[in-house]
């Protein structure tokens, strides 16, 4: 499969490109799949760090198309990893539902980056939704092993399917986990979050901000964040993960 413009920016950007083995696939939740893949060297010549993602190549009618995805219960020791795949129509979906283990798929690294605040944050906030369930629960594993019982996270998750908020969610007893329903094309989150982001409840010096739901809302967030309240943009790591 050729690659397009994107593969030629992204390998003089200086990606690394890897193929990957599935070894096999479980339903999470009858709207969300997880596929399991041996690396192909990737971890150990990459590393790994939190909210890590690559991208993965398809083939869409003889065009190659890429999408991003989080790493899964990562082990570099073993090389393995997984991903949880959206059960919605599209070539990727697609490809999750019919790949067999031995399938081969190739994957690029370049983009993907963070290092998690130092000194330790007096309150981690996060944004998401399902698709960046992955990525947060890599944050919180990494909050446990560098700040011991590590800061406390209040996460607000948007979900659209009444299995989402059975999702595994890795908090400890200190975290607050709020499930909002998606409604008024995510008017509903940004009201609730920016509504409980105020100046009695966020220290602007002291917090960390992570944001990762579908852009606009992504947007909003951050806009409240960086002028309503003054939040400097290093203490805030926003991604938009998807487009309506």
């Amino acid at each position: 499969m050729k690659r397009n413009w994107e593969g030629v920016v992204l390998k003089v950007m200086g990606a690394k490109d890897f193929t990957l083995e599935v070894t096999g696939r479980e339903e999470i939740t009858p709207d969300f799949l997880r596929v399991h893949v041996r690396d192909g060297g990737l971890l150990e010549r990459s590393g790994l760090h939190p909210t890590m993602w690559i991208r993965l190549w398809f083939d869409d009618s003889g065009k190659a198309h890429q999408r991003a995805y989080t790493l899964v219960n990562a082990d570099p020791v073993a090389g393995t990893f997984s991903m949880d795949f959206a059960m919605h129509h599209g070539v990727a979906a697609d490809w999750a539902r019919s790949v067999q283990a031995g399938d081969t798929i190739d994957a690029t690294v370049q983009g993907s980056s963070f290092s998690f605040p130092q000194p330790a944050p007096r309150r981690i906030w996060v944004v998401g939704d399902p698709a960046s369930i992955p990525a947060i629960n890599s944050l919180l594993d990494e909050r446990q092993l560098s700040a011991g019982h590590g800061s406390p996270v209040t996460a607000w998750l948007e979900y659209q399917h009444d299995a989402d908020p059975s999702l595994e969610v890795r908090t400890s007893g200190s975290d607050v986990v709020t499930w909002i329903p998606r409604k008024r094309d995510g008017a509903a989150l940004v009201e609730e979050v920016c509504g409980a982001l105020t100046e009695e409840t966020v220290s602007v010096a002291d917090d960390f901000f992570w944001i990762a739901c579908e852009a606009s809302s992504t947007r909003a967030i951050v806009k409240h964040l960086r002028k309503g309240l003054g939040v400097d943009k290093h203490r805030i790591d926003a991604l938009g993960y998807w487009r309506v």
